[in-house]
């Protein structure tokens, strides 16, 4: 079950960065060059840009009849039985003495800080996975199939923009939020209006000098033009409305010093150093770890333990040590060798040459087995909700579960006598795990995790074998000759195939209920495919979620890819592009807007292969 598709009337347009107040200058420049109007100062609205989920609002004779998220700014997801939910969202327009006939209103939904560490802790006591950050947590919210659980988190609104209405008169962007607010829409914190560039920037300033006091996560300011008459003479390009930009915020950053630094063991063996530190608020929301990557990094950066150090955290990246303020040394600093034996189960330990990663060699390291098991039950794998870290813990720890076909003979009496479970818990679970049953050959080799083996090189395999039967005892040859698959891969599942245990699992999975289909089997079948044999990479944000991009690529024959290199035919540019957009231009290799890659599709299909 998926939500519905909705057109907008009017497409939702996003809007283009700038990162300092020189582009924020060259954008009243431009605005005037276009007006040919250089010597008036132009009005703007400044207001802050929330962070959240974009989001639309039909309201029809002042009833809200439909609701709809941004989608890819022409194609949204009807989400109304979601935002009825929401308390700040108004289901009819009052307060007023005009109601217009049909009035589209745009805004955003989001969480609140307080209300995202919440949340967050609630998930980490079930056992399941964290939000990155509260537009992820806004955006999981309204994107549920079920609405309790909706109107079961705190989410609030803030609007800002109309799309298509009848039988409302309004002349710029100011008198819109005091319509807004009269008509009881909750609207953005200190919206300025301001008289030229230098006033803007000023305003500009404010927001970021009050950034940590607001109770909501913002990334910058949105600066546009006041005047709607303007703003109708300026116009869109592409994708961007030449009347308004967003200035980006910096990084929020802070101090904090590093208490302990451990390795934790994934499902692969690799062992990855973090650190632990005095809890630092940084952009409102308390952070006490960080990733430190490998032992490489940890030497080029010289971490020791009782280092002072500036930790960064922006939008949903994971916090990440900047670098050390040696300055601040005592002597008393301790260096963090690369570990002898595993930290989760004593044994041995090798980092094999040319590598980075340090490995646990142990097959029945808890934490490996574990790990495989988490990953097992993920949403990209079996997608067995309510099977996540903390249950998989639990469950290995009472002996319930030591492999994958355990899950399969669990029993709703087996869960009942534990701590965190009782009787709709337990039931839930065993559904879950019931519907997991039921699923793809693609899924089912990622889930297994064979080393090497991601999501693409999975849907690669079942593209080529039509039934799981068919992969046993295959040879690493027959499958190298499968485009796009190396001897690494090649040799990893042939090895996982030629091992009779392995096998053996496999077998008893199958006769505990698991029903496995092969909707992707293609073989000889892909030949006019509009994408076949072009390899994608992409950088910044788009409109659409990056996994659902690369399953659309994917699905029209392209190769998604996350490394750029001369080969690349193209690199999708989203909004806050990386580095790989300049190493795009150095190595010659074409970018496109999320648009023209699906004009791309379009003109090589005559229509648009999405889903």
């Amino acid at each position: 079950e998926k939500f519905e598709k909705i057109k907008h009337a009017e497409p939702m347009l996003s809007l283009g960065n700038a990162f300092s107040y020189d582009e924020v200058r060259e954008f009243d420049k431009r605005t005037k060059r276009l007006l040919k109007n250089s010597d008036r100062e132009i009005e703007y609205t400044v207001e802050p840009k929330y962070d959240g989920l974009a989001i639309e609002l039909s309201y029809r004779d002042g009833l809200l009849f439909r609701a709809s998220t941004r989608g890819d700014g022409y194609v949204g997801e009807d989400v109304t039985h979601n935002i009825r939910t929401i308390k700040a969202v108004p289901l009819k327009i009052e307060g007023l003495g005009k109601v217009p006939l049909e009035i589209d209103i745009r805004g955003e939904v989001y969480m609140d800080i307080d209300e995202f560490e919440k949340l967050n802790r609630q998930r980490e006591e079930k056992g399941e996975p964290l939000f990155a950050n509260p537009r992820n947590a806004a955006a999981g919210s309204v994107r549920q199939l079920d609405p309790a659980v909706t109107t079961s988190r705190k989410l609030f609104l803030a609007c800002y923009g109309i799309g298509a209405v009848k039988g409302l008169g309004m002349k710029s962007q100011s008198e819109l939020i005091t319509w807004l607010t009269e008509a009881r829409f909750p609207t953005p914190t200190g919206m300025k209006i301001t008289k030229g560039i230098d006033e803007v920037i000023d305003a500009v300033r404010e927001i970021e000098a009050s950034r940590s006091d607001f109770t909501f996560e913002t990334d910058g300011a949105v600066i546009k033009v006041n005047d709607f008459g303007l703003q109708q003479k300026l116009g869109v390009k592409t994708r961007e409305p030449r009347w308004a930009i967003a200035y980006k915020f910096q990084a929020h950053q802070g101090t904090t010093v590093i208490k302990e630094i451990h390795g934790s063991v994934g499902r692969t063996g690799v062992i990855t150093p973090f650190a632990v530190f005095e809890p630092v608020r940084i952009g409102g929301v308390t952070v006490s770890r960080s990733t430190l990557h490998n032992w490489d990094e940890i030497e080029r950066k010289d971490i020791r333990i009782g280092d002072t150090v500036l930790v960064e955290r922006a939008g949903d990246v994971i916090p990440h040590v900047i670098l050390v303020v040696k300055e601040k040394r005592t002597g008393r600093e301790k260096f963090f060798p690369i570990p002898e034996k595993c930290p989760a189960c004593g044994s041995r330990v090798m980092r094999e040459e040319g590598e980075v990663a340090v490995r646990c060699v142990s097959l029945h390291c808890p934490a490996q087995i574990q790990e495989k098991i988490i990953h097992f039950a993920s949403r990209g794998g079996m997608d067995i909700e309510g099977l996540g870290e903390k249950n998989v813990e639990l469950l290995y720890s009472r002996g319930l579960i030591k492999h994958f076909e355990d899950i399969y003979r669990l029993k709703k009496e087996d869960l009942i006598k534990l701590p965190r479970f009782a009787e709709k818990s337990a039931k839930n679970l065993i559904e879950a795990i019931e519907r997991s049953k039921h699923t793809t050959l693609a899924k089912f080799l990622f889930a297994i995790g064979i080393l090497h083996v991601g999501e693409y090189a999975a849907k690669l395999l079942a593209k080529n074998f039509r039934t799981l039967k068919d992969l046993y005892h295959t040879s690493s040859e027959r499958i190298v000759n499968i485009k796009q698959m190396g001897e690494k891969i090649a040799s990893s599942v042939s090895a996982f195939f030629n091992d009779e245990k392995n096998l053996l699992t496999l077998d008893s999975m199958i006769k505990l209920g698991l029903d496995i289909k092969n909707p992707d089997f293609a073989l000889g079948k892909d030949e006019a495919l509009p994408l076949k044999e072009l390899s994608f990479v992409i950088t910044g944000i788009l409109p659409k979620p990056r996994k659902e991009v690369e399953e659309t690529i994917e699905k029209n024959g392209g190769h998604p890819s996350s490394a750029l290199s001369a080969r690349t035919d193209f690199l999708i540019v989203g909004e806050e592009p990386g580095s790989k957009l300049q190493k795009a231009k150095t190595l010659g290799v074409r970018t496109i807007s999320y648009p023209e890659f699906l004009k791309l599709i379009e003109e090589r299909t005559g229509h648009p292969r999405l889903f």
